[in-house]
């Protein structure tokens, strides 16, 4: 009876929860889990995941669902606030970096290849933001955050932002360290040897529901999984290992293993709803934040394949953007059934206010919009849906600062000032007939084109959004289209690059970082002997370190590097990005080394291009 009550309540208009209990919330996202790397789908034939089809069976599975952001952080700001990425300016995942910014701000210089020049993003989700959390917490909902924030640290953490948990209180971009125990956060050990993260992030978010099963909860548990480092338990990656089809684009056994032990994470939670009779009272909301990683490599092939869709993650194509999506609501979703209505991040808060009966304070502002209807199962108006990211990081199908807008079956996107003489360019597909997005129609429909990009102008005027700039410094001589929609060409040189003992490679969301402990940290490649100069090198560095950097160089007769062939670079390791063109006139070059620091810290590498005397980007070993 209480449960037939608990579904008339919503089902007949959500309009008298002030006398009745109201709901749990349970909001599970994914880290770059990607639309083909579930089993909801029919798109892959290696990774298992039969705890999320039990939760499907449970509720609504959407088949257009979208992050507002190929990258994590935007999309997180979203799912929180209500509000685009372009709105609060949160548009790349660097809200782990030690600088304070707040606000997006114009930006000052891209290199001469570049049409034009990207913001400044904030490095913080700024607390002048009605959080969703904060909002549950003022309606009588206890609020936990269990796994990755990536939103800021304190006094930006989840605790200042609306929770009253957070678990394991980390600020980073992924799992400190790794998945699989030992880890390095500062305050929260494994608890034995071997330990999973996601295991024990889902046994403390289970103890929490436990603790809170008096009274109505929001559980927020934004997974580390499948984010990198990519790494798993042995024996599931041994077991997958047998199951590999070398033919097929997905092939990681790692991967598979990540996914694995992700979906079990998600079981282990339902477990839990079910032995605590939570049920039937308990709302439960699956997505990712973006597309399947495409870049990094496991196991001598990229992590996943987002087929049959374009791109992954930080790219605007479909790949990109395009993610699984399940909502559980008793008595508003039918159970087992899909919808092919388009959703995005931002509507997940006004739909649970809506859901709820919470009104907004006078004045809100929300991005999103309910999507209740879709989950009853009724027609939903069309209406558009906007992704910006005014950024162009060199990953496979990368394209350069754009904003896209989709409207039934029709995407526009816009490359800023990618066309002639500063004006936009345009990229125009019919998902329905192309999901793949493989044939640019805008130059075959100009009126279309004319008609969603009036949308995608009064979208940003709306938001405010600070958008690219043309670049003054542009340079049609260093121009390169042939390379874009690819990904940025691999070196040949003989060795690849070397390090110091005190350096090493990682990946901050798919850029090379040299990360070092101290000491005299270096990275080191030889240069092709095709090569002729004089030379050009151009940087594009981010530095969180210490101490002086230096460029040395080693033409074909000298034996090693000396200080008598360096040239210093002011380098600032204040976090923001600086641009730096070096001239090194010399005909030939053995080789190049880049000392960014002489302390600990990292420096990340958004650019590292050698151009020879013909203004040619030289080809230089592919970065780790």
């Amino acid at each position: 009876m209480r449960s037939f009550l608990f579904s008339l309540l919503f089902l007949s208009g959500f309009t008298s929860l002030e006398s009745a209990e109201r709901p749990n919330i349970i909001f599970i996202l994914a880290d770059d889990l990607g639309w083909s790397d579930t089993t909801l789908y029919g798109t892959t034939k290696l990774y298992q995941t039969p705890h999320l089809e039990r939760l499907a069976a449970r509720g609504m599975t959407f088949t257009r669902a979208y992050s507002s952001s190929p990258l994590c952080s935007p999309t997180r700001s979203a799912i929180l606030t209500g509000l685009s990425p372009a709105r609060t300016g949160i548009t790349t995942p660097n809200c782990h970096e030690p600088a304070e910014v707040l606000s997006a701000s114009p930006g000052k210089s891209a290199p001469p290849s570049k049409k034009s020049i990207a913001p400044i993003p904030p490095t913080r989700l700024k607390r002048d933001y009605r959080t969703l959390a904060e909002i549950l917490r003022d309606a009588g909902h206890a609020t936990g955050h269990f796994g990755k924030w990536h939103l800021g640290p304190a006094p930006y953490s989840p605790l200042e932002q609306g929770f009253d948990v957070d678990v394991p209180h980390h600020p980073g971009p992924g799992p400190a360290g790794s998945f699989v125990a030992p880890w390095k956060y500062p305050d929260f050990k494994e608890k034995s040897p071997g330990e999973h993260i996601e295991d024990r992030m889902a046994g403390e978010a289970v103890a929490w529901m436990e603790q809170h099963r008096g009274k109505p909860f929001f559980l927020n548990y934004w997974m580390f999984s499948v984010h990198a480092p990519f790494d798993a338990k042995k024996e599931l990656i041994g077991r997958h290992r047998d199951r590999i089809d070398p033919g097929d684009a997905q092939r990681s056994p790692t991967y598979a293993a990540m996914i694995e032990s992700m979906d079990d994470a998600v079981g282990t939670l339902l477990d839990a709803i079910d032995r605590l009779g939570l049920a039937e009272k308990t709302i439960i909301v699956f997505t990712s934040d973006n597309g399947g990683n495409m870049y990094n490599e496991i196991d001598g092939t990229t992590p996943t394949s987002n087929r049959p869709l374009r791109g992954g993650k930080a790219t605007m194509f479909e790949g990109g953007v395009r993610v699984p999506g399940v909502v559980v609501w008793p008595g508003v979703t039918p159970p087992g059934s899909r919808s092919d209505a388009p959703i995005q991040s931002e509507d997940f808060l006004p739909t649970l206010m809506e859901g709820l009966s919470l009104t907004s304070e006078a004045g809100a502002i929300r991005d999103g919009i309910s999507i209740l209807p879709a989950l009853r199962g009724e027609a939903m108006s069309e209406r558009p849906l906007f992704r910006y990211f005014p950024h162009d990081p060199g990953v496979p199908d990368w394209l350069p600062p754009s904003v896209s807008v989709s409207r039934g079956d029709w995407k526009l996107i816009r490359i800023f000032h990618g066309g002639e003489n500063g004006a936009h360019r345009w990229l125009l597909y019919d998902l329905a007939e192309d999901p793949g997005e493989t044939t640019n129609l805008a130059s075959a429909e100009p009126g279309r084109v004319a008609e969603l990009d009036a949308l995608i102008e009064g979208f940003l005027a709306e938001t405010k959004a600070v958008v690219p700039i043309a670049n003054p410094a542009f340079d049609p001589a260093q121009y390169r289209p042939e390379l874009e929609g690819k990904q940025q060409p691999k070196g040949k040189g003989k060795k690849g690059w070397s390090t110091s003992k005190n350096a090493a490679f990682e990946r901050r969301e798919g850029l090379p970082a040299i990360v070092s402990n101290g000491g005299d940290p270096w990275i080191s490649a030889e240069i092709p002997a095709t090569a002729r100069g004089p030379f050009v090198l151009a940087l594009r560095l981010r530095s969180h370190a210490k101490g002086p950097a230096l460029v040395y160089y080693a033409s074909p007769k000298d034996k090693g590097y000396d200080k008598s062939r360096t040239m210093p670079i002011d380098l600032r390791h204040d976090g923001t990005s600086q641009d730096f063109e070096l001239p090194l006139p010399f005909e030939r070059l053995r080789s190049l080394r880049l000392d960014p620091a002489s302390g600990p810290g990292e420096t990340v590498i958004e650019r590292f291009e050698l151009r020879d005397a013909a203004g040619r980007a030289v080809a230089l070993p592919a970065f780790p």
